[in-house]
């Protein structure tokens, strides 16, 4: 049985050629690839400046330092995300305060936000999950309002407009990830986005062990990093790139594909349609059981998926309930109820460019028999 894995990058032959172009010069890493792709970036991005580091977690570090977020400083951001969006809050000793989510877009509701604005709170940094715009008319306004600065975690979402503007560049700054998994991959790889030049600069720096831009090599103006992300990487960044737009419409393909196949199992709830005047940026496919199937509902439906030769997966175990948030500080279930109910009821299924309609068939005739398997069995407990 053929297996279907859960993500696969898409490459071909000229991102090959433009690895093996660099591999076959003298420059691997601060090498001229690098101020390219960051050229590349920021146009896309619709800002001035694009700094490139090696992962999203460094580059939503530095963003968090170029905000001057200090120690007991907050900053309020969801608990439904990958844990860096919070651990790179703690790595400058501020404090993660999370908000709950809406239900139905599962980014963080806007709407609570000001319930956990403290004269502690210094920034907002929303999370656009799986490749959807959060709510950034209400956000900005509400950072107006407080004097917060606003940092997008784009992760998830390099492509996606939010009223005619590009995802990430709306706040201070702005942070993409290129992982494999991602829709333009580096293999490893991130990136920040701004207008503003000081940041820029002061980033620049960070990544490379606190260098000026103009000083010697082993003159360091300031506690730095080793952030850079290598010639090898921006190749492909850059190669990827240019076939962006049509990576992202493949995307959509392919989720309208399972969204049309999902809908007619009554079990699952699919991803809501993108809102008015939002483009989506398709990063995985996220299906959710109706509310009256459980955790152990949930999980005996991946294993029975996985038995099938069917990648997939939870997403996100919130971040509140890790151990390490837990320990720290104090959280429980129950703390945030619409994360733990969406979290506790969501199938990540296989999702990647080349994924062929054969084989959303085959994922999705598999998803509907495990589903009605586990209420078969559920029935007769």
């Amino acid at each position: 049985m053929t297996t279907i894995p859960l993500s696969s990058p898409d490459l071909i032959d000229c991102d090959v050629a433009a690895v093996l172009e660099v591999l076959c010069g003298p420059r691997l890493s601060l090498g001229p690839k690098v101020p390219a792709f960051e050229q590349a970036i920021a146009e896309r991005a619709g800002v001035r400046h694009a700094v490139a580091v090696n992962s999203g977690t460094s580059a939503l570090h530095l963003c968090i330092k170029a905000a001057g977020i200090g120690e007991d400083d907050e900053v309020i951001t969801t608990p439904f995300s990958f844990v860096a969006s919070a651990n790179c809050v703690l790595f400058e000793n501020g404090t993660p305060v999370f908000v709950d989510i809406d239900p139905v877009t599962w980014n963080m509701d806007p709407g609570r936000i000001e319930q956990a604005i403290t004269p502690r709170t210094k920034a907002i940094l929303p999370v656009h999950v799986f490749g959807r715009p959060c709510a950034m008319d209400q956000i900005l306004e509400i950072a107006r309002r407080h004097r917060l600065t606003v940092i997008e975690d784009a992760c998830e979402t390099i492509g996606a407009r939010y009223k005619g503007r590009p995802v990430g560049s709306l706040g201070q700054t702005g942070v993409f990830a290129f992982y494999p998994n991602k829709q333009l991959t580096t293999g490893e790889g991130g990136a920040i986005v701004t207008d503003d030049a000081e940041v820029a600069a002061l980033c620049r720096s960070w990544r490379n062990q606190g260098r000026g831009e103009n000083g010697g090599w082993l003159q360091h103006e300031r506690l730095g990093y080793n952030y850079r992300l290598s010639d090898i990487n921006c190749a492909l960044g850059l190669a990827q790139i240019e076939r962006l737009d049509e990576i992202l419409t493949r995307r959509a393909c392919v989720a309208a594909l399972y969204t049309e196949k999902i809908r007619n199992i009554p079990e699952l709830i699919a991803p809501a349609d993108a809102e008015s005047e939002t483009e989506m940026s398709w990063f995985v496919y996220v299906v959710r059981l109706q509310d009256e199937f459980t955790r152990q509902d949930r999980d005996a439906v991946l294993e029975k998926l996985r038995s099938r030769g069917i990648e997939c997966n939870d997403y996100f175990t919130p971040i509140h309930l890790q151990p390490f948030y837990q320990s720290r500080f104090g959280f429980h279930y129950g703390d945030f109820p619409i994360t733990e109910s969406v979290a506790e009821r969501t199938i990540a299924l296989p999702f990647y460019n080349q994924l062929t309609e054969a084989a959303v068939e085959r994922v999705c005739r598999s998803l509907r028999e495990a589903v009605h398997s586990r209420q078969a069995t559920r029935a007769v407990a």
